[in-house]
């Protein structure tokens, strides 16, 4: 990296995970709209004509008379040149096809046991997760091979044992974990002050927060907004909305299956006095089955299962969309994602210093779980460093179901890495919406280690 009046040039960072159609256009812009940073993305994806047709879109935005900043897009075919030399590495994946999607989502259901995404923990979390750990062992070998200094931005779900299966193998690795739940949860508690106090246009970073918990069940124990407490205003909020929860549109959580009314983070409040900050869908998986337990319950909740179908046909709608882009056709609107990947990079770089929620080990900052097991805790970005600010405990009573998830989580990854299906076994059964006997759920389990054995190499199933 060179520095030039105040600008860093020659930044090098790897994209594993290069040929999205996704998180890569998002990337794309956000490079593009900064005027402080400028370098080179190197492009690795195991579907490499993918790669190189993000290679011609991310070098094409850099010609936009509206872009501030130069990025060159390059693509490698093999991981070795693309981490050669790198400075940081991007890791957004998808682990599997639609067929390993619709297995995890789709296959429990035939059992009476429903998952709103079935990407993090459920059974569908823990199938994910056996087939993407070994991916996430080639990628820390592969780091610490040929980009050992570098920082590592994760965004692959299950967030939290991807992060952890990278400390497990390069014990020495920089690597972090990047979730915008929480994001979504101060801006929540923003509209909360423009719909109950008149207070409107309030940005979510204003809303300071302290952080506790583990990805997609991460709890807030703390939350202003210029020196006030918002408790007691959020506990107006939820009275008021209990019932018909809150959104930005009405009914939106009916046709639009990613959203939801906030009812589970409401209820969740009045249950344990925390903020839940993750989104319902998320939330839900993490409990019994008291949301999850049949079609009706559900939709008594106010949000909606994810299906893969769904996802199908955005993933089709995407493609068409994207397919212009490349051809010049259409050009990729340049709009701020929302992800806080620039403002990490410039803060490591050392252009800023600033503080937000990341996916690290536990070294101290969370009181109350094991040490190393990975929290989402806030941090300190600074020039080279990431340091987690001293969390706290969370109570008892929600300690109790964090931990359980930590340590079932700990379960996986050893039998992950041990290809050993009883331990997996256990773990699946484990889990808080695994509540079927243990007949079927053998059953269950074996159907779905089957539908994904294709991402199982040594497994003897």
């Amino acid at each position: 990296m060179k520095f030039d009046n105040g600008k860093v040039k020659d930044v090098q960072i790897a994209y594993i995970g290069g040929g999205s159609m996704y998180w890569a256009k998002n990337l794309i812009a956000d490079l593009a709209l900064d005027d402080q940073l400028s370098g080179t993305v190197r492009l690795y994806d195991l579907n490499y004509a993918k790669a190189k047709s993000n290679e011609k879109l991310g070098n094409s935005v850099s010609d936009y008379a509206e872009a501030k900043s130069k990025w060159t897009y390059k693509a490698y075919e093999t991981i070795k040149e693309a981490l050669t030399g790198a400075d940081f590495v991007f890791i957004s994946i998808l682990p599997g096809t639609f067929n390993e999607m619709y297995s995890d989502v789709h296959e429990p259901e035939k059992y009476g046991v429903y998952q709103s995404v079935g990407d993090t923990v459920g059974p569908g979390g823990l199938v994910r997760a056996l087939r993407t750990i070994p991916m996430y062992v080639e990628f820390a070998q592969a780091i610490e091979r040929y980009a050992p200094d570098a920082w590592v931005f994760n965004y692959t779900n299950p967030m939290t044992l991807c992060t952890r299966t990278l400390y497990e193998v390069f014990p020495k690795i920089k690597a972090f974990g990047c979730c915008h739940e929480v994001f979504g949860t101060q801006g929540l508690l923003a509209r909360m002050l423009g719909d109950l106090e008149g207070i409107e246009g309030v940005h979510r970073s204003e809303i300071k927060v302290n952080v506790l918990g583990i990805n997609h069940f991460t709890w807030l124990d703390h939350a202003t907004y210029q020196g006030t407490n918002l408790f007691p205003l959020y506990r107006q909020f939820v009275e008021k909305y209990y019932e018909e929860g809150y959104e930005n549109k009405k009914d939106a959580w009916v046709t639009n299956t990613y959203t939801a009314a906030n009812r589970i983070k409401f209820d969740l409040f009045k249950r344990y006095g925390l903020i839940a900050a993750a989104g319902d869908r998320h939330l839900a998986e993490f409990m019994p089955p008291w949301y999850l337990k049949d079609q009706d319950t559900i939709r008594k909740w106010k949000f909606s299962i994810t299906t893969v179908q769904s996802r199908m046909d955005k993933h089709v709608e995407t493609e068409q969309w994207y397919n212009k882009l490349i051809s010049g056709e259409e050009k990729l609107p340049l709009k701020h994602s929302g992800e806080e990947e620039v403002r990490q990079l410039k803060g490591l770089i050392g252009i800023e210093e600033f503080v937000t929620n990341v996916n690290l080990p536990n070294t101290g900052q969370m009181k109350g779980v094991p040490m190393g097991a990975v929290v989402e805790t806030n941090a300190v970005f600074s020039s080279d460093s990431l340091r987690p600010v001293i969390a706290g405990e969370l109570p008892v009573e929600v300690n109790n179901l964090v931990l359980h998830h930590i340590l079932n989580q700990e379960t996986t990854l050893k039998a992950a890495l041990s290809k050993d299906k009883h331990l997996a076994f256990l773990a699946f059964v484990n889990d808080p919406l695994v509540r079927i006997d243990r007949d079927r759920a053998e059953e269950l389990f074996h159907n779905m280690l089957t539908n994904t054995k294709n991402y199982l190499p040594g497994w003897r199933l």
